[in-house]
This record gives structure tokens, C-alpha cells and sequence, in this order.
């Protein structure tokens, strides 16, 4: 790995809440000033807003902690490039501490109470109640007006993430109002890519607000925002002098009564660059399979012998099972077939809900690599686990001793057990941006988490 894909991998990795908590203390301990990081915060938040929309009015909400104080940063910074803007708050100025209080103090012009009505006459809203490490679900005031923001469909660039949504799950508190842009600080939290605030957040944009890079070596984040340039640098490009089995073989077992996912199986398998694609047809659909695939070997087989005797080539470094296969014995016996091999295997769909009865006869066989691609329905026919999707499908990994993607509109590829906390999730589409790195808030509200 090169110097520059390092600095681009360390780009993708994600922090939680608490660790941007912890970031953001630990910078202060080393001499960053505290207010400077809000001061980048708010300023980055201004440009993003300026750079997006032409000027128009603007109105600011305000929350009671550090989330708070960015927008009062982001407020000023607005009216010295000469935008109209208000300011509402949640709570009152007294209350802040800190250098949420510093920020309010800059401010020279009115603040209104936060409520439904600050809303009115906005061309442009800054929603800085709350931010990703909001701790309990939001009531009262704070939740008329997202209700309201998401109701009446504002612009609106959120800081950090849209006020109620938990910037370490991506689940919403209570309510969540639609962001078009949001900005975020150091690095993408979780909750910017999983469901449902993946779809919340609009653009992101993360801004470098000065967290030293020594600070987040320390924390060593173990979450990832999967792209290319976390595995590229591996990536088995075909050489000059390379042939077929140099780049492997992947053999794929076919359904006899659903046919296309198998093919389709086939022909990801070929435009990633699988040197050889081998599709195990069942002999009474042989033809369908042979006359539909142009760049694939298909090969008829009937039971598990024969499907066996395909095992045996050991060139076939790479078997993938399930799409289309049909639940019951005869894939079950596939299955483990397959992973007495050792081999690489991934089992997707019927290859997994064929063992829905007895999961532990499944993981109990896993002694190679192997990858499951369950969708929702049927990773919960296989595991019992609560809390966020990552916190399952870390425990999942542990459990099976594979590695998980969990499948739905956002997948999670986690690592094996060896590496069980660490986990990638899956972009976002390509209109999202990216630039810089890593996050904090710190609310002083009593009735809310010291993160917010």
C-alpha cells in the first residue's frame, strides 16, 4: 500500500459518537484550543451553505450544547458575508456553557426561543439542535420543530446529522426532518450510512475542523465507509503474463427450477475478474444454463456425487452456493460438501435458510473462509441478536465464524472472527461528497447525553 492510499483508507474509517467524543478531548489534552475547533466547525458549516445556495434568508436553530455552538459559529460567519439571518434557540443563553457560551457571546443580534414559528420566512435552515450523539429520543419543543422542518420541507443543512438521528446506528429518536447537505466533522459516523439516516442525510461533506492525526491513531478506529480505496491496493489485477487460473476459478451451483440468479451469480463472478466461471447445472436444465452463458463452463450434474467430483478440482478455489438452489437436504448436503473443502466459500439465500432449523450444524462446518449474504429475513432465521445492525452483524461473525454481509439497502460486510471489530459499510451513492476528517458535540443540556 502506497503512502496515498493509506492517507485515503484512513479518510474511510468511521467514528462513533463516543469515539468522536473521545477525539475531540483528546485534542483539547494536546493543546488544540477548544473554541478553534468550534470556530472550524461553524465556519466550515458557512462555506458549505454558501457554496451550495444562492443568498437568501436564513434561519439558524440552536441547540443547548456544542452542536448549538457550531450553528452560532456558522450564524456569524453568514451575516459577515452578508446574508440576513435569525437565530433561534433551545433553551436559553444562560444555560450555555463552555464554548457553546463563548459562541453564543459572539453573537450580537436577537435570539428567538426555539418553536414551529421560527421556521417561517426561511429560505435556508441550519439545523444544529442536536447532534450524532443524541441519547435519548427527542420531546417537546425540539420535536415540533423537526417535525415541522421535515413537514414543510425547508433546504436545510444539518450539522453533524439531522437533529434526531443517532449518528452511531442511524436510527431515528423520536423524529428526523430530511437534510439536503449535512456536514460532519473529521470523519463520517456510522449513522451517516446505515439505514434510515442514510437517507436522511443528503450530501455529506466532511470537514477537517484540526483534529491532530496522532489522535485518532490512539482511538484506532475499527469501522470502515467501504469503498475502493480500502482494498484496491489488493486488488488481483490481470497481468501481461497471468492466465486463466492464476486469477481462479469460482464454481457456482444452479437451481433446476429458478435459473436466473445463478447466471446472474455467474456473471458478477466474470466481470470481477474470476479467471474462470463454472456454473454445476442439474442435468435435466443443462441446456438452459449452456445456451444462455457465453462465458461461462457449465457443467451438468446430478447429486451430490457428481457435484462432489467438481469439488474435487482444487483449482476451483472459490464455490458459491445459493442463489436459486432450492431449500432443503439436497442443498443442505451442498452446503457442507462445499465447506469441507476449506475453501472459499459464499452462501447466499436458499443456501442459508435451508439450515433455518438447525443453524449451529451450519457454523459448526465453517472451518475455511467463508461469507454469508443474508437479506433481513433470512439473517434473522439464523441469528438472535439485538441492538443496531452492526452491533449483529459483529456478533454474527463471532457466532458463525464467517464473515456476514448482512444484505438489505445497506449491507455490512464485517470481518471474521479474527477481526470481529472491525467493519466496513457500504458508500452511499456518488452525489455524496467527501473532503477532510472527525467530529465532536458535547451538549450541556441535563436532560440529553453530554455528546449531543
Amino acid at each position: 500500500m502506497s503512502p496515498n492510499q493509506g492517507v485515503q483508507r484512513d479518510k474511510l474509517s468511521l467514528l462513533t459518537p463516543v469515539q468522536m467524543d473521545r477525539a475531540d478531548r483528546a485534542a483539547e489534552a494536546s493543546g488544540v484550543d477548544g473554541f478553534g475547533l468550534m470556530e472550524a466547525a461553524g465556519s466550515a458549516v458557512a462555506a458549505a451553505v454558501g457554496a451550495r445556495w444562492p443568498m437568501r434568508s436564513v434561519t439558524v436553530l440552536c441547540g443547548p450544547g456544542n452542536n448549538g455552538g457550531d450553528g452560532f459559529v456558522a450564524a456569524g460567519h453568514l451575516v459577515a458575508a452578508g446574508w440576513p439571518v435569525k437565530l433561534a434557540l433551545l433553551g436559553s443563553r444562560e444555560n450555555l456553557t463552555g464554548e457553546a457560551a463563548h459562541a453564543a457571546n459572539l453573537w450580537e443580534s436577537d435570539v428567538a426561543p426555539l418553536s414551529a414559528e421560527s421556521l417561517d420566512g426561511a429560505g435556508i435552515v441550519i439545523d444544529a439542535i442536536f447532534g450524532a450523539g443524541l441519547s435519548r429520543p427527542l420531546d417537546g419543543n425540539a420535536l415540533a420543530v423537526v417535525e415541522a422542518l421535515g413537514a414543510r420541507r425547508i433546504p436545510t443543512c444539518a450539522v453533524d446529522v439531522p437533529s434526531g438521528l443517532d449518528g452511531a446506528s442511524g436510527m431515528i429518536r423520536g423524529a428526523a426532518a430530511p437534510a439536503d447537505l449535512t456536514v460532519t466533522f473529521c470523519r463520517k459516523k456510522p449513522g451517516h450510512l446505515l439505514f434510515p439516516g442514510r437517507g436522511l442525510c443528503g450530501d455529506i461533506l466532511v470537514a477537517d475542523i484540526g483534529i491532530p492525526a496522532a489522535v485518532l491513531e490512539e482511538i484506532a478506529p475499527n469501522t470502515w465507509e467501504n469503498g475502493p480505496d480500502l482494498w484496491l491496493s489488493g486488488y488481483p489485477w490481470p497481468q501481461p503474463e497471468s492466465y486463466k487460473y492464476k486469477r481462479g476459478e469460482v464454481l457456482i451451483l444452479g437451481g433446476e427450477v429458478i435459473t436466473g440468479a445463478s447466471r446472474m451469480t455467474a456473471q458478477a463472478a466474470a466481470r470481477a475478474g474470476a479467471g474462470i466461471v463454472t456454473l454445476a447445472a442439474p442435468a435435466k436444465v443443462w441446456g438452459i444454463y449452456a445456451t444462455s452463458l457465453i462465458n461461462t463452463i457449465v457443467r451438468s450434474f446430478d447429486g451430490l456425487r457428481d457435484f462432489e467430483a467438481l469439488l474435487a478440482d482444487v483449482r476451483r478455489n472459490v464455490i458459491a452456493i445459493g442463489p436459486g438452489a432450492g431449500v432443503g437436504s439436497s442443498t443442505r448436503q451442498f452446503v457442507l460438501a462445499a465447506l469441507a473443502t476449506r475453501r472459499t466459500t459464499v452462501l447466499d439465500a436458499d443456501a442459508l435458510t435451508s439450515f433455518a432449523e438447525a443453524p449451529q450444524d451450519l457454523f459448526q462446518a465453517i472451518v475455511g473462509p467463508c461469507v454469508l449474504t443474508p437479506h433481513a429475513g433470512e439473517f434473522m432465521r439464523l441469528f438472535h441478536f439485538d441492538g443496531d445492525k452492526l452491533h449483529r452483524t459483529r456478533s454474527a461473525a463471532k457466532r458463525s465464524s464467517a464473515t456476514p454481509s448482512y444484505c438489505s439497502k445497506a449491507p455490512i460486510p464485517s470481518s471474521p472472527p479474527r477481526m470481529d471489530a472491525r467493519s466496513s459499510i457500504p458508500m452511499p451513492p456518488p452525489s455524496s461528497r467527501q473532503v477532510g476528517v472527525a467530529t465532536f458535540s458535547r451538549a450541556s443540556s441535563q436532560r440529553y447525553s453530554s455528546r449531543e
